[in-house]
Parts: structure tokens; sequence; C-alpha cells
């Protein structure tokens, strides 16, 4: 549950993302010059060449394909577990420099909202913090100082930089129902994103039971069908 609303917008990625990735992956295995290369590459062939590089497992070439999302109306604690994917460029509004102010909005989540005396608990110790917050920031502490009150709830933006083959690696673990639910529907904005302009690219994309079995072991969450009814159903859209 939110005061603010997710927002994934996708800023930014490469004009013809599988004409690159086809391009690049038959350039390592032609003699033929670029020109001739990219008059080889049709929309029809490249898209069966994906698929099949996929099924190969050539992954590489995918690299070369990249994805700038706008993220807005997330907490901290879900950035602190997506800067936790190294191979990827992050931009984070700071802390440091911009002011949390009074009734900064926050994130809530949804088993607090459905408990009454658990949400009242949880906006009484937000409305506290806050006023501790901005007390300290009347006094003069900066606000890199006075952050340090702040709780994993306070709402943020980051815009993020991946390339597809990180991509379908993080759709993986955080479109999985094991993933904890706040980055799951960022990853699952993400997807939908991707595969509206690459779409033999992510066609599998998403956990393991898209395509094959569940690699969670012991730990799976039983639900293989559903996830694949809620993945089918972003790529629908």
């Amino acid at each position: 549950m939110r005061n603010t609303e997710l927002k994934v917008e996708l800023l930014q990625h490469n004009a013809e993302p599988e004409k690159i990735a086809a391009l690049a992956a038959k350039l390592c295995y032609s003699g033929a010059d670029l020109a001739a290369l990219q008059e080889k590459v049709t929309n029809e062939e490249q898209t069966d060449f994906i698929k099949k590089l996929i099924g190969m497992g050539h992954f590489s070439v995918f690299e070369h394909v990249s994805f700038t999302f706008g993220v807005e109306g997330v907490s901290r604690a879900l950035t602190h577990q997506l800067v936790r994917h190294r191979l990827a460029s992050y931009s984070q509004k700071s802390q440091r420099y911009v002011k949390a102010g009074e009734n900064f909005p926050f994130i809530m989540p949804y088993t607090v909202v459905e408990n009454s005396e658990a949400a009242a608990i949880f906006n009484e110790t937000i409305k506290q913090i806050s006023v501790a917050y901005n007390k300290l920031i009347d006094l003069g502490i900066p606000a890199e100082d006075a952050r340090y009150l702040l709780p994993n709830a306070c709402e943020t933006k980051i815009i993020v930089s991946m390339n597809a083959r990180e991509l379908l690696h993080f759709f993986a673990l955080r479109s999985c129902n094991r993933a904890q639910w706040e980055i799951r529907e960022l990853s699952d904005k993400m997807l939908a994103l991707c595969y509206s302009v690459a779409p033999a690219i992510f066609e599998n994309a998403g956990p393991g039971c898209v395509k094959k079995g569940c690699t969670e072991g012991k730990f799976n969450c039983g639900q293989a069908a559903q996830v694949r009814k809620r993945i089918a159903s972003l790529k629908q859209h």
C-alpha cells in the first residue's frame, strides 16, 4: 500500500534492440562486412535467430541492448535490494541534498495496511520521525546527518540502466513469487515495458517456472501455474 503511486517509465532503449543483438551474433560467425550483414538481418529472420540464440544460451550479444527506466514511488527498502544488481547504473534522489520535508511520502506494506492496529502504529511512528527530523533541520543539523532518522519506508526516485542480459537475470529473480513484494511489482512493470519493444528477447523472461521448472527447490512457492498466468498477462498489455 502506498501514499505514492509506483510509476515506471521506459526512458530510452536501442532503436532496434533485437536487430542489434542479431547483428552482433552474426558478426561473430561471418566474414561479411557490416553493410552486407545488416541487409541480411530481416525482421522475420532476426526473431527466429534471437530465439535460437537464447535457446543455445548465447547471451553475450544481449549486452549490446540497453534500457533506461525512470522509477518513482518506491521505498528505500526496495532500492537497497535493487542496487545489489551490480551490472547496472543508478542515479537516485539524494537524502543528503534533498530534504525530506514535513509529511514526507512513504510506502506502507500491504500486510500493515490490512491490519488497522498495525497501520495506526506505522502511521504514528512515521509522524514522530517526521517531526524529529524537521526539528533537527530547524536546529541547523545538515540534511546528510538528519537523514539518519529516516526509515526504509521513505519514498524515493531512481533512474536505472541495464542491458538485456542483466534484465533477463533480474526478471528471473525479482518476478519470482519468492521475491519481496515491492521489488516484484517493479520487476513486473519493467518486464512488460521490455517485452513491448523486444518480444523475442523477453519471450520467456521471468522466473524459471515460466518456461522450465522452478529453480527454488524446496523453497518453491507451489504456485507455478498462477505465476505463469501472471507473467503471460504482463506480455499481453
